[in-house]
């Protein structure tokens, strides 16, 4: 595991929000971060399908983390905004939160977004939900 993997995973692991969905973080890399949720039924909405707010926070978690890749040293991220379009219901065994540096500068990172579903039997993921949000890079507290 490389300096930004541990970077980010310590950070991830913190997250009270992402052990409670079970969801884990499959990769990082400069610029990109993919975090899995396997489907629940404890994750539902009414239909049956996974929910948007499920949804949301784990691409919310892909595209913050994405930006923390390209942060300055010492240096946090959250959300300032994000706007989600969600193209298909969540249907699938599970579904990869992927994360992308637009651009990032000193004080904000400009992130785009995709959760793609896999299901049993398919050739392809479908994208489910698209995100595009601004993180800002922030000290941590105490610092």
């Amino acid at each position: 595991m490389n300096d930004l993997h541990q970077r980010i995973a310590t950070s991830f692991d913190a997250q009270g929000l992402m052990a409670t969905l079970g969801a884990r973080l499959i990769l990082v890399e400069d610029g990109e971060v993919r975090i899995e949720l396997p489907f629940d039924a404890a994750l539902s909405q009414q239909h049956g399908y996974v929910h948007a707010g499920a949804i949301t926070s784990v691409v919310d978690s892909a595209c913050g983390y994405a930006a923390l890749t390209r942060g300055p040293e010492g240096c946090e991220v959250v959300t300032a905004e994000f706007k989600t379009n969600f193209l298909r219901p969540a249907i699938g065994e599970r579904f990869v939160a992927v994360g992308r540096v637009a651009n990032a500068g000193r004080q904000l990172a400009v992130v785009t977004g995709e959760v793609l579903a896999y299901a049993a039997g398919a050739a392809e993921p479908k994208v489910v939900a698209m995100m595009q949000a601004t993180m800002v890079y922030v000290q941590p507290r105490g610092g």
